[in-house]
């Protein structure tokens, strides 16, 4: 489905990945491990085309996004819900939803989308008058989940949905992203909570220093002594 073959980006002339390749299939959970600045945010960043390529390909389904425009990755099925949220403040939770539904591919079904959203997180409808801003932080991550869903993608690109969150917030998050990929979606996650991403996910990588350095399924990193050590404190 989506397939990074070599690829390198920099800031200028600080290069931050070098010679990533990944590739995750249809329905999977995929995550990416890794100390912070190790360059994860910069693939996502990457894949979604908000940070320039240097070199290496980037293909969803066999179509190249390499040099694609932003516009064009969301129109194709991919959706990047960022670290942070970056929800607009002083605008309501229904019409930041509305604003993820602009893809040509969501349009026709906004009111199906709308219904599944809020099925799905019950607490973003009873919001959904208010200012996204004057939410919880996990309120408003709920809602950052549900405005990429809005956009009808087929991958589901989340980095660092738990970061700040309480354990019993970060619980329900998490069962809500089984749930999405349950339902068809296609998940590559960026967790700093490495066992539950790794309990979430089917395989994972990691990447250290710019570089894929190990790959494996669940139950391979999870059993890995390096792992353990790592990123488990074992």
């Amino acid at each position: 489905m989506l397939e990074v073959n070599a690829l390198a980006v920099a800031y200028g002339d600080v290069q931050v990945l070098w010679d990533v390749s990944l590739r995750i299939e249809r329905g999977e959970i995929v995550t990416l491990l890794g100390a912070n600045g190790a360059g994860k945010t910069t693939l996502l960043r990457a894949i979604s085309r908000t940070v320039p390529v240097k070199g290496g390909t980037i293909a969803l389904d066999g179509e190249r996004l390499e040099r694609a425009p932003s516009s064009r990755i969301v129109e194709l099925g991919v959706a990047h819900v960022p670290e942070g949220r970056r929800l607009w403040p002083d605008m309501s939770v229904e019409d930041n939803l509305l604003l993820g539904s602009y893809p040509r591919r969501a349009r026709a079904d906004v009111k199906r989308s709308l219904d599944y959203v809020f099925a799905l997180f019950p607490r973003v409808l009873e919001r959904r008058r208010q200012m996204a801003g004057t939410l919880s932080g996990g309120e408003q991550q709920m809602v950052a989940i549900a405005r990429g869903l809005m956009s009808k993608p087929s991958i589901l690109m989340l980095d660092e949905p738990s970061l700040g969150l309480a354990p019993i917030v970060v619980a329900e998050m998490f069962e809500a992203v089984r749930r999405i990929n349950a339902e068809g979606t296609t998940v590559l996650l960026v967790e700093q909570n490495v066992r539950q991403a790794l309990e979430l996910a089917m395989r994972g990588y990691v990447i250290e220093t710019g570089r894929v350095v190990s790959c494996g399924t669940r139950a391979e990193l999870l059993g890995s002594d390096e792992i353990k050590k790592a990123y488990l404190g074992l």
